[in-house]
């Protein structure tokens, strides 16, 4: 069979078109479809073959409150490898980075001020489409501020953890905590089992509770103390609590743990969107105070807690083919993982 030229046009298009997979949002569920490969097309930054991706809470949330429309690709925490580049920067083809998403102008009086997570261009500015694609383009301002080469003593899965423990180091840091001072960690998913190792390796004496005996004692076996919360001694008053669960009922248990004077860290949603109590925060002095997501310095200090393996984080996700995304996702929901690990590439 003879093809003519229109013919071969029309079928070296369709192969263009459509030659990578992506999980994309439909009807409110991930679904892996074919989608138009990423190539540089004359931007500056780099087409990155996604190795892997971690499953951030946010991306659950996300979905679950139907924040983003039909055909978006959500996931960010990547490891990846260069395939193209275009650059002033030292990275190079078949590099292994880790980056993150957003980047903060630097100029604005959010970043001024400290708040970067509040600049419009931190909220403008991501990796496209999304993590849970074969291919993903960074852009140079990203190569620039938020990527590194990969520590060789970390695995592709390890590494992934750099977005979210720059969160948790973002957090402690808004904190402004002395040192040794007494912190107490609720909730002990993925995020509440890096904050608590992070809040130690900053000098605190740190404590985590959960009501899931496995976090519990995983806790425990990084050599922190941790207790189910409806056994903990009702005496026990801390500096701070950092809030990592999802529950509702968080807020209770960091009023009843705080001491007089000290503060709550704020580091999860809650379906219900509760408010504190204004009578206890004004009598008693308490500082309640939120933190979402990080800097570049964050980061950059991440990578150096895993690198120097203050951070463990080995073991803590669960790995998922891109197939199986939503199943990670369910899994994820009915706390049948810690976290989970999508590997791609």
């Amino acid at each position: 069979m003879n093809f003519d030229i229109t013919q071969a046009f029309v079928v070296r298009f369709w192969w263009r078109k459509f030659e990578m997979k992506a999980a994309e949002i439909e009807n409110n569920i991930l679904v892996v479809k074919d989608r138009e490969d990423e190539t540089l097309d004359g931007r500056k930054g780099a087409i990155v073959k996604v190795l892997g991706c971690g499953l951030c809470g946010s991306d659950i949330v996300k979905l679950r409150q139907h924040l983003v429309k039909n055909g978006t690709v959500l996931g960010h925490e990547i490891v990846a490898q260069i395939i193209d580049i275009d650059s002033e920067t030292s990275f190079k083809k078949d590099d292994t980075i880790v980056t993150s998403h957003h980047i903060p102008c630097g100029k604005c009086e959010y970043c001024k001020n400290g708040n970067v997570s509040m600049c419009r261009h931190f909220k403008e500015t991501n990796i496209r489409p999304g993590g849970f694609s074969e291919r993903v383009f960074v852009s140079d301002e990203h190569l620039k501020n938020v990527a590194y080469l990969k520590p060789e003593n970390l695995t592709c899965e390890e590494a992934s953890f750099y977005e979210p423990l720059g969160c948790c180091i973002r957090a402690i840091k808004r904190a402004k905590l002395a040192q040794n001072s007494s912190v107490l960690v609720i909730g002990l998913g993925s995020i509440g089992i890096l904050m608590a190792q992070a809040l130690k390796a900053f000098g605190m004496n740190v404590i985590g509770c959960d009501l899931i005996s496995s976090r519990i004692e995983l806790l425990k076996n990084l050599g922190i103390e941790a207790f189910n919360v409806l056994e903990m001694c009702e005496s026990i008053k801390v500096d701070c609590v950092f809030m990592t669960s999802g529950s509702d009922k968080a807020i209770d248990t960091a009023l009843k743990y705080v001491r007089d004077g000290g503060k709550i860290l704020v580091f999860s949603s809650t379906p219900q969107n509760l408010g504190y109590a204004n009578n206890e925060i004004y009598y008693r002095e308490l500082t309640v105070l939120g933190s979402y997501s990080p800097s570049p310095a964050d980061l950059k200090d991440s990578l150096e807690l895993l690198k120097d393996k203050k951070v463990k984080v080995k073991g803590l996700s669960t790995d998922y083919p891109l197939e199986k995304v939503q199943k990670a996702i369910n899994d994820t929901i009915e706390n049948k993982i810690l976290k989970a690990y999508i590997k791609i590439n």
